[in-house]
């Protein structure tokens, strides 16, 4: 997945392109909710031991995809609240 990121990296620019910085500030901030942090934990922790099932497997694959895009627009919109641009 690390990968693929360059190319996830360009993808987002024109959405990052359309942040302002009150919509920056609310994608900077989001965040799993509790529920949501717990069963992201729990399927880590059973990959991490070789126990995930096919659907749980492709549940945090899942997981982890969007985690990466997540990132990368917070990223954005982080520095667009840091330098104005």
């Amino acid at each position: 997945m690390a990968a693929s990121a360059p190319i996830l990296d360009q993808l987002l620019s024109p959405l990052g392109d359309c942040l302002t910085p009150e919509s920056a500030q609310k994608v900077a901030d989001l965040r799993a909710d509790e529920s949501l942090q717990t069963r992201i934990h729990e399927l880590g922790q059973k990959s991490n031991q070789g126990d995930l099932s096919d659907v749980e497997r492709d549940e945090y694959e899942t997981v982890v995809r969007y985690t990466n895009f997540i990132s990368i627009l917070q990223s954005k919109a982080r520095k667009l609240l840091r330098t104005g641009e």
